[in-house]
């Protein structure tokens, strides 16, 4: 210990400690010294209570970018369970179509669809997606059902323009993967508002299954061509500025997410033309 001492007052070049044989004495200067250390020491216990606290029950400020779609579809019914079950975490979310900057906006996470490039951000798989052709049960008794992938060629169909090839559907005919060049009456890049077209009668539509999913199941649009259909899965990433995946706050919320859509409805498949 006494060779620590030393060290120490040759480092900051004062005298910390009076010696005699009989007893040790602070001066000044190590009365000072002393005082510091003890407040850095308690801040750090402190620091380190207000984590373990954390683990137990995450709270903070979590920024969340998303795209509408997935905003409207999966974390609005969602998020009251989550709330209810972490009720000291507080969001702001950004809820549009572009690309963010994570770490120039100060974004904890970033959900993301399709192919991730490598940026260096940390990346977890939330869930696969699958897409769904569709469409309303008016839009098929005027113009009636494609039978093949061909028919449509002749069918107005509804275009998710942000997506590469969204004009361009999969199918796979004879075992052979091929693509059946669509057009129609409104490309749009919001799913929602193609969703709403679609309801309504006005072409059939090519969107995720997460978003047709409660129409088809309330009989307001019908699947096509499924024994045909190429659904392109597609993984749902959540990304992440290095280092942020460690906080609880956002270890539980992408726990929750992967629960969450891991077991939702729409993944149990969908009803097929009688």
């Amino acid at each position: 210990m006494a060779k620590l001492i030393t060290r120490l007052e040759q480092r900051l070049g004062v005298r910390l400690i009076n010696r005699t044989t009989r007893r040790l004495a602070l001066t000044a200067e190590g009365e000072i010294y002393l005082d510091r250390v003890r407040e850095i020491l308690g801040a750090i216990e402190l620091a380190e209570s207000e984590i373990t606290s954390a683990r137990a029950s995450p709270r903070g400020h979590l920024r969340v970018h998303t795209f509408p779609v997935i905003a409207d579809h999966e974390l609005a019914p969602a998020l009251p369970d989550f709330l209810a079950r972490y009720p000291h975490i507080i969001f702001d979310f950004m809820v549009t179509n572009r690309s963010v900057d994570l770490i120039g906006e100060n974004v904890d996470v970033s959900l993301r669809m399709g192919p991730l490039q490598d940026s260096g951000l940390v990346s977890r798989k939330i869930v696969d997606l699958t897409r769904v052709v569709c469409a309303s049960p008016s839009y098929l008794a005027r113009h009636g059902w494609p039978a093949e992938p061909a028919d449509l060629a002749r069918h107005a169909c509804l275009i998710l323009s942000r997506n590469p090839r969204s004009a361009s559907w999969p199918f796979r005919v004879n075992g052979k993967l091929i693509r059946i060049d669509v057009k129609g009456p409104v490309s749009a890049d919001s799913a929602g508002m193609l969703l709403q077209l679609a309801i309504g009668g006005a072409g059939i539509l090519r969107l995720s299954e997460h978003v047709v999913a409660r129409s088809i199941h309330e009989g307001l649009l019908q699947p096509l061509l499924q024994d045909a259909h190429d659904p392109e899965v597609y993984p749902l990433y959540a990304l992440l500025p290095p280092g942020r995946h460690q906080t609880p706050k956002v270890r539980v919320f992408i726990d929750f997410l992967i629960e969450r859509l891991g077991s939702a409805p729409w993944r149990m498949g969908v009803k097929t033309r009688p």
